[in-house]
């Protein structure tokens, strides 16, 4: 016994904990308790603040304690708080006690969260529970515990309670020596991206790694840390400045978007955080609490379980409502703009290949895409104003009980969302963002599901089809292909969570920041950035893929002998009327005044131009494809022509309004008036509105485009599940457009007569 005892005490004095904890939280309280008489005073070196140190002996345990100095934060804003950074970066203790005032735990949660971030081995003491309890708080400390991920030890170190069951936690944790992962909060798109950028360049340069991780060097820099910043302008002057370059503009253009600044957007996240811990049940009101500030006065009603997703389903029709309503007079002046353009180039330049491609190509392919611009602007202003407010988060934190019953992390969210799960988003960042669960099922999970989002790329595909079938119906119609995508996302997560992904939930805590009222500002800048992305996408990726799908759509050109017939036909449909009717015709008022013989001929000569280039079209590279899947994509209702623009989708959804332009403008010759590509495929026969909403739900779940296939095989160290992604959500998508279409089909609905 007395030999076991001993090794006790010899592994435990190898080591030494901390007490750390806000002023007047019971620290030094607690200290007296465990240390008693064994504790002597002293200054840290070469300064001031003193110094407490202790020893507590129990049941053969020799364990030396260090009172830290009373901190509120882990920023270098004082010299206490610069002494106990240092001390725990330096020292390395075992274990540090966080003594957190039980009566006031939202204040002293932060200094909590802060441990958390730097990754050390932390153990609570939520001391003051008998003020709590007076105050008529009751504290669930296993539910905290669980959701932190660390011992929570109720006390009363007045009294002494709980000191016991306290330490026998932080013996268990020095016997174990684990590693303990720090905590990654997410602080917003804008300063998330700062802090991936920076983490990036720290690690690279092995920057202040001997001391810090990675990620909390990024964190000082971001909140301008004096001390961090001295060592690492000593340590390296070029790459040190290049951060504090990365935080002037971030903090700029929070000044400029949400007149905030770094410091007080990571505070206020990190509050958020700690308020959506406290939502979680972890602290219950025997009577009514009067001291709600206006946060939690609304988040009564905007997260409450019954008038929270009412609430949520309103702002979202609400928001579909308005973005159609105001966009569409815009959208006409454009298509109106376009239309002139068309009109002037099909005039100005002679009838070939090079006119075939301004026209056809470029412009119709283009101008497709383009024409969407006022509805991508709409939507991504009420995406901003909703994102400034905090109401994004809110909408997160009601989902997260729906995502775990679906095999999710409440951390899963987000992805979602900033993929487009409201609208407009996109998938590449949605995957990357999936970085912050830890689990790894969960994050292959989470990225394989968000491409199932409504992302911005969809949009113009959607909006094309809604506007040409759904006229009376275009808020009700997104907001359905919303929920579906969010329904059928969680459906595909569980059936992977339940076969190739399996493996346990983790714990979740969402940040709920405090509501803002958006800066018209901001809004202009968060809009016009993500519109100016669409427009810059439009006149790049989309141009160069538009001009490659027009030359698979012109190329192979039919044989000589397919020519020479069309061209006998013309001749022979000339030769039947009077030659000064053939002179009309040619005439450069073509559009007016012609007379009913002039009229006639020009349809019969346009209907034969019309078979040309349909045949034309057949037989090019892109037509062929399209026919050969012809006979596998007409039950889910998609012709050859769709086909050509889905398989263009693979590379930017896009390119499907692009291609369904080109293919249209390439076969539709008539030249008397140039319709919008919703008008034409409102009046083609090979169109109806069940055919439109089976092609929405297709291009809404299948494959990624090919960007973020790459992310996807990136972020999940293997090519395997991006090319798994692509046939999953291909064969999936397929699956549904053919059952709606069949069953559509069989009921009469959505057919015309």
């Amino acid at each position: 016994m007395n030999n076991n005892s001993t090794s006790k005490i010899q592994m435990q004095t190898d080591k030494q904990i901390a007490l750390a904890g806000n002023p007047n939280s019971g620290k030094t309280t607690l200290f007296n308790e465990l240390t008693g008489s064994r504790q002597h005073v002293g200054n840290y070196p070469g300064i001031t603040v003193e110094k407490k140190q202790g020893t507590y002996i129990q049941d053969g345990y020799k364990i030396n304690i260090v009172d830290l100095p009373g901190i509120y934060s882990l920023s270098a804003y004082s010299i206490e708080e610069v002494v106990a950074r240092d001390f725990l970066i330096n020292e390395k203790p075992g274990v540090v006690i966080d003594i957190v005032d039980a009566s006031n735990l939202e204040r002293n949660l932060y200094l909590t969260v802060q441990f958390l971030e730097l990754g050390i081995p932390l153990c609570i003491a939520l001391n003051m529970m008998d003020e709590a309890e007076k105050r008529g708080m009751r504290i669930d400390e296993k539910l905290l515990s669980r959701i932190l991920g660390v011992a929570v030890i109720p006390t009363v170190a007045r009294s002494g309670k709980g000191k016991d069951q306290l330490m026998a936690a932080v013996i268990e944790m020095m016997s174990h020596n684990k590693e303990y992962t720090p905590l990654e909060i997410s602080y917003g798109p804008d300063v998330d991206s700062a802090l991936l950028t920076m983490t990036k360049e720290i690690s690279t340069a092995d920057f202040l790694t001997e001391r810090y991780a990675a990620r909390w060097t990024a964190l000082k820099y971001l909140e301008n840390d004096a001390q961090m910043i001295a060592a690492g302008q000593e340590k390296n002057p070029i790459l040190s400045a290049r951060l504090l370059k990365i935080r002037e503009k971030l903090a700029q253009h929070l000044k400029d978007t949400l007149d905030t600044y770094p410091e007080a957007m990571i505070a206020d996240s990190r509050y958020g955080y700690i308020n959506a811990i406290l939502k979680q049940g972890v602290v219950q009101y025997s009577h009514d609490d009067n001291r709600l500030y206006l946060s939690d006065k609304i988040d009564k009603f905007a997260i409450h379980r019954f008038s929270g997703p009412l609430i949520m389903v309103a702002v979202l029709v609400g928001l579909y409502q308005l973005t159609f309503t105001y966009s569409e007079a815009p959208i006409k002046w454009i298509e109106a703009f376009f239309e002139w353009v068309h009109a002037m180039a099909a005039s100005a330049l002679p009838q070939g290949l090079l006119q075939s491609l301004v026209v056809s190509g470029i412009i119709d392919g283009v101008g497709g895409v383009l024409g969407f611009v006022p509805l991508i602007m709409f939507m991504f202003l009420g995406i901003s104003i909703l994102e400034d407010s905090g109401y994004i988060a809110r909408v997160a934190f009601m989902l997260d009980r729906v995502f775990r019953m679906f095999g999710l992390h409440g951390n899963s969210v987000m992805p979602y969302i900033v993929s487009g799960g409201i609208a407009g988003g996109c998938a590449v960042p949605g995957v990357m963002a999936a970085r912050t669960l830890k689990s790894q099922k969960e994050r292959l999970a989470t990225l394989l599901t968000v491409p199932f989002m409504n992302c911005g790329a969809k949009l113009p595909v959607f909006a094309l089809l809604i506007s040409a079938f759904f006229v009376n119906h275009k808020a009700q119609i997104m907001f359905a292909i919303t929920a579906i995508s969010w329904a059928m996302a969680l459906l595909a997560a569980k059936f992977l969570r339940l076969t190739v992904i399996k493996g346990e939930s983790t714990p979740f805590v969402m940040e709920l920041p405090p509501y803002r009222l958006p800066t018209l500002k901001g809004l202009i800048i968060h809009t016009w950035e993500r519109t100016w992305q669409y427009i810059k996408k439009a006149g790049t990726v989309i141009l160069g893929i538009s001009i490659l799908v027009w030359a698979m759509m012109t190329f192979p050109q039919l044989p000589e002998e397919r020519e020479q017939m069309f061209v006998r036909e013309r001749l022979e449909m000339h030769s039947a009327y009077p030659a000064a009717v053939v002179n009309e015709l040619s005439a450069k008022n073509v559009q007016k005044n012609l007379s009913s013989a002039a009229q006639a001929l020009r349809q019969k000569l346009s209907r034969i131009e019309g078979k040309r280039a349909e045949a034309a079209l057949r037989h090019s590279l892109a037509g062929r494809f399209g026919i050969a899947i012809e006979g596998i994509s007409k039950w889910a209702g998609f012709d050859w022509r769709t086909n050509i623009a889905l398989v263009g989708g693979f590379a930017a959804k896009e390119v499907i309004v692009s291609t369904l332009g080109i293919a249209y403008s390439l076969t539709d010759v008539d030249t008397e008036a140039f319709d919008s590509l919703s008008e034409t495929l409102a009046h083609s026969p090979n169109w109806n509105p069940l055919a439109a909403f089976s092609l929405m739900l297709f291009v809404l779940f299948y494959a990624p485009c090919f960007i973020t296939v790459v992310t996807i095989a990136r972020e999940s160290g293997s090519w395997k599940w991006g090319f798994f992604s692509m046939a999953f959500n291909t064969i999936i998508a397929f699956v549904i457009s053919v059952v709606v279409f069949q069953a559509g089909s069989f009921l009469g609905i959505g057919i015309r007569p």
